[in-house]
């Protein structure tokens, strides 16, 4: 039986070689060669992640914020380089969370 290191080093190098990868890299550094839309961009993702938190620990959540968060999102995607690139970042993220529930099939510990 080979070592579970030496499979994980395989699946990294089957991920690396995903057309998801790829692209998401190839987007990326498109996206970050004009300095506006990386900062419009990181901005967005700032303002996302804050406010997942904030659901996440609880907070309530004002609707009036998530509505201003959805318009960004629909004015940054005019943009066809930052639209291109949220596609690229979906496609990879999703790909990752399902190696993330194969993974977490595998090793379920919950009793049956």
């Amino acid at each position: 039986m080979s070592n579970v290191y030496d499979q994980a080093h395989k699946l990294a190098k089957a991920i690396r070689a995903s057309e998801e990868y790829k692209l998401y890299k190839e987007k990326r550094k498109i996206l970050c060669s004009d300095e506006k839309n990386k900062k419009m961009v990181e901005d967005f993702q700032e303002k996302l992640f804050k406010l997942q938190m904030d659901q996440f620990s609880g907070k309530e959540v004002d609707e009036s914020e998530l509505d201003k968060l959805k318009k960004l999102e629909d004015v940054l995607i005019l943009n066809p380089i930052i639209k291109d690139y949220f596609i690229a970042e979906m496609r990879f993220s999703q790909l990752v969370h399902d190696i993330n529930n194969i993974i977490g099939e595998a090793i379920d510990l919950e009793e049956d």
